[in-house]
């Protein structure tokens, strides 16, 4: 993440912890102190962004549990030397297709399925490209620390298809590519994409 957006770790590691003393909390001033610091970690982002403090409030109220990263999964799907990606409805930038895995999801299967869901193709996994932070270099705005895992993949079935989160889908050339929706696909991924096309003997990045 860069030095502009420490704000957003900060703000980020606050709610995790009020989310986690609240799921531990023995009594009413444990709940206080840390619904506090939930409010603390809105009041952050909010003062940053166009966010709403009540909302972010809200949003952060729904989190129950253990505070712990989440996991997005990504696909690079590969046909004639080009990349599928997806338009995203929501900035109107560029991804590999791919997004949040449920809880009680596979990984690779939630990765299949948004594959298919978001560009209309089933596809094999081959191999893990990388495993992300996903946020620490994306420069843009997530509420919640995510771990990003990229799959390299084959295309088994379908055709192009868009969806209401995907209206355009289209192959492009790895070294010509459209203004990408960095926080999903950026260009660290792409050349790790590539180096796993010129040698399929690479070792997974990771973070």
């Amino acid at each position: 993440m860069s030095n502009s957006y420490k704000w957003l770790g900060w703000a980020r590691r606050i709610q995790a912890i009020s989310q986690t003393g609240l799921e531990f909390a023995h009594n009413e001033y444990d709940i206080e102190r840390n619904k506090k610091l939930q409010k603390i970690a809105a009041e952050i982002i909010a003062e940053h962004s166009q966010q709403n403090t009540s909302e972010l409030i809200e949003i952060f109220s729904d989190q129950k549990g253990y505070a712990t990263p989440k996991v997005d999964v990504r696909t690079a799907i590969l046909k004639d030397e080009k990349i599928l990606l997806v338009k995203e409805i929501s900035d109107g930038k560029w991804a590999m297709p791919g997004g949040w895995a449920d809880v009680g999801d596979i990984p690779s299967e939630a990765a299949i399925r948004e594959a298919k869901e978001e560009s209309g193709f089933d596809v094999e996994i081959i191999k893990v490209v990388g495993v992300y932070d996903a946020n620490r270099n994306s420069g843009t705005l997530e509420l919640f620390h995510a771990v990003k895992i990229v799959y390299l993949c084959k295309i088994i079935n379908g055709e192009a298809t868009p969806s209401f989160e995907t209206p355009e889908v289209s192959f492009f050339d790895l070294n010509n590519l459209p203004p990408l929706s960095e926080n999903r696909t950026n260009l660290r991924h792409i050349e790790h994409i590539k180096t796993h096309l010129k040698d399929a003997s690479h070792f997974t990045f990771f973070d």
